[in-house]
């Protein structure tokens, strides 16, 4: 299973985010997760099975496939309920 950050730029934010979900998926015990990030252009959907994004790019990352939107980037209990609800729908937990 593939999990990805996306952000416009793919520096800064996505890379934060990123770590953030590699945090949480160690709190959950979920191991066999690879997450990496990326930049809205360079996106493609076959590089993760779910794309995490900032609700500013929910509209323009549509053509990734399953996107999970995030209302604050820097919410880590959003960022929580969100990968362990995600985790959970893929059986991961």
């Amino acid at each position: 299973m593939k999990f990805a950050a996306v952000c416009g730029s793919g520096l800064g934010s996505s890379f934060i985010v990123e770590m953030n979900i590699n945090s949480v998926l160690n709190e959950l015990g979920v191991s066999d997760v690879e997450v990496a990030h990326y930049d809205l252009g360079s996106a493609t959907p076959e590089l993760a099975d779910v794309f995490f994004v900032g609700r500013d790019l929910a509209d323009s990352a549509q053509h990734l496939g399953e996107i999970v939107v995030l209302e604050s980037i820097i919410d880590l209990d959003e960022l929580k309920d969100k990968v362990g609800q995600t985790c959970k729908e893929k059986g991961l937990i």
